[in-house]
């Protein structure tokens, strides 16, 4: 039987820091209070942790402008906090994974001051480039700016993704906010330093690392314009993406016996299935964003809409049919930049627990790492804030004051910001019913979401059919059942709206998933199956032990198993 990695059966928790756990009464979460937190993460039963940015920054991304890749913001704590959260959590068996943001830094790093000196060596560890304060070097687009009429801010260009620096009379090339600017990724110094910043990390204990839009980083080096898009054909997996990858795994992420998971921008599946390829020549796993796409109508974000299963489906299908036996996939519902699934795809009202089980169930079931956000485990909800002064996301009071400006109804707005925000997964984690949802003792950074008296985590770990219940026996499934590891993946019916069902084969054993997307019942007929089966796992409680015709129940969903 193939041993799998530590991570091809393990479940990994993404940790948001500011969100989770505040000590001081700053209203901030900081990194003792993950450590305090420790003893909750190990009775769930995750691998390992993820922690998002840290590091100093100005915060204009939320520490995604990152200012020192190897000093602690003092917002969160010191080294010396963290290597106690290090040593603790290794005492628990869970091990950590920290968030590297090497496609561009903070214009506060000391390299990117040291470059606005032409004559300075730092100048090449950016992307310059000639033009006029009124022409830019081309016509590509801020991630940040985005390509339509209405969305133009940001920047004295626009969307645009330069930056005039007057003093120097050239441009910097920034794919998000102008306080991020790219890096030379062509400039072999500049990939020397990256490589030290994940050795000093390495040698402070962490074991893996999540390397942010890591497939923009190889631009083509003609720079030249796109005359139908935003400029992303020319560096998104670009010219030497694989190159660089397979650089830094050979001199640093496999001598350091890192795991690494890339998050991949508009990608393919042709790409990942080299960046995650099983031989391990570039990185562990892939996060490709694709199926959380299925509520954006012709590509739009800001607007209200429905998801598409059937798209859902196939999108899971093509992903995992084309990675089987190839490279790894990274299983995820939600993160920091996402709303709260059970929100987005479920029910927030009577069916929130089954609704939340089940979406845990249809993607616990298939191949790959799963991954679960903060407060997902206990079924939390979009906070569904009613003013644009309750958040805090540059893109949301970006967007609300764009589209105001291009005459959109300010109601509208925000119910498309109480859908789709960033800030809706990033409200404070709900740990019980108490002050702040014993967040913190002083003023949180951001407004709790209103019903974490009833859903926090002190409640879902004194009720036994809670969802924190069903994500731990989901964790514990991974250990002992080398289908969920190993097995294929077969869509058995690839056309419904409303029930996903698939069945996982691998050395003569199955499983099988059903699962209601609906808060409707459903009829079900079972595909054509031979053999014994057994009930492994209900979101309502008992059920028939072998797979037969049933009425399914509101987001019901239930595994079964064929030795």
């Amino acid at each position: 039987m193939t041993i799998p990695l530590w991570w091809q059966n393990g479940v990994i928790y993404q940790i948001y820091p500011k969100s989770f756990q505040d000590t001081t009464g700053s209203g901030t979460g900081d990194l003792r209070g993950v450590t305090q937190r420790l003893d909750y993460l190990q009775r769930l039963g995750v691998d390992a942790i993820w922690l998002t940015p840290f590091y100093i920054s100005p915060q204009v991304d939320n520490g995604y402008d990152v200012a020192n890749y190897t000093a602690i913001d003092p917002t969160y704590g010191t080294l010396d906090d963290f290597d106690e959260l290090v040593a603790q959590a290794k005492a628990r068996g869970i091990r950590i994974i920290l968030d590297m943001v090497f496609n561009h830094t903070s214009t506060q790093h000391a390299w990117f001051r040291e470059a606005l000196n032409k004559e300075s060596p730092y100048r090449q560890f950016y992307i310059w480039r000639d033009g006029t304060p009124d022409v830019c070097p081309n016509n590509w687009q801020s991630k940040f700016g985005g390509s339509g009429s209405a969305w133009r801010w940001h920047s004295q260009n626009g969307g645009s993704a330069w930056r005039w620096h007057s003093q120097s009379e050239q441009y910097y090339l920034h794919l998000f906010a102008p306080e991020q600017a790219d890096l030379n990724w062509e400039n072999p110094a500049v990939r020397a330093e990256l490589k030290k910043v994940c050795e000093f990390w390495a040698d402070r204990g962490v074991d893996g690392l999540r390397l942010d839009v890591v497939n923009l980083i190889a631009k083509d080096q003609d720079f030249p314009d796109d005359p139908t898009g935003d400029g992303r054909r020319f560096y998104t997996d670009g010219p030497r993406a694989h190159t660089f990858l397979r650089e830094m795994n050979r001199d640093v992420f496999t001598p350091r016996n890192l795991m690494t998971v890339g998050e991949m921008s508009s990608t393919t599946l042709e790409n990942c299935q080299q960046y995650a390829a099983l031989s391990g020549d570039e990185l562990s796993m892939t996060f490709n964003f694709h199926h959380l796409k299925v509520d954006y109508p012709n590509g739009e974000k800001w607007t209200l809409a429905k998801p598409d299963y059937v798209a859902l489906k196939a999108l899971f299908r093509h992903w995992q049919q084309g990675m089987h036996n190839v490279a790894w996939n990274a299983l995820f519902w939600c993160n920091h930049d996402q709303p709260r699934i059970v929100s987005r795809f479920g029910d927030e009202g009577e069916y929130r627990v089954p609704a939340a089980k089940m979406l845990a169930m249809a993607l616990h079931g298939m191949q790959g790492t799963p991954y679960i956000y903060q407060g997902e485990e206990i079924g939390m909800t979009n906070p569904h804030f009613t003013r644009i002064t309750d958040y805090r996301d540059v893109e949301s009071h970006n967007m609300f004051a764009a589209l105001r400006a291009a005459g959109r109804d300010p109601d509208e707005l925000l119910a498309i910001l109480a859908s789709k925000s960033r800030d809706n997964s990033r409200t404070p984690m709900q740990w019980d019913n108490g002050k702040n949802a014993g967040f913190t003792q002083g003023e949180p950074w951001i407004s709790l979401c209103d019903n974490y008296t009833e859903v926090n985590v002190a409640a879902a770990l004194r009720d036994e059919n809670s969802v924190f219940y069903t994500y731990q026996k989901l964790i514990a499934l991974r250990k002992t059942q080398p289908v969920l590891i190993w097995g294929d993946y077969q869509d058995l019916l690839p056309d419904s709206p409303s029930v996903w069902c698939y069945r996982r084969q691998w050395q003569g054993q199955a499983l099988l998933v059903v699962a209601n997307l609906s808060d409707q019942c459903q009829e079900w007929h079972p595909p054509h199956i031979k053999g014994q089966w057994q009930a492994l796992l209900h979101n309502y409680g008992e059920v028939a032990s072998q797979p037969a015709a049933m009425t399914l129940r509101p987001f019901e969903a239930i595994w079964w198993l064929q030795r």
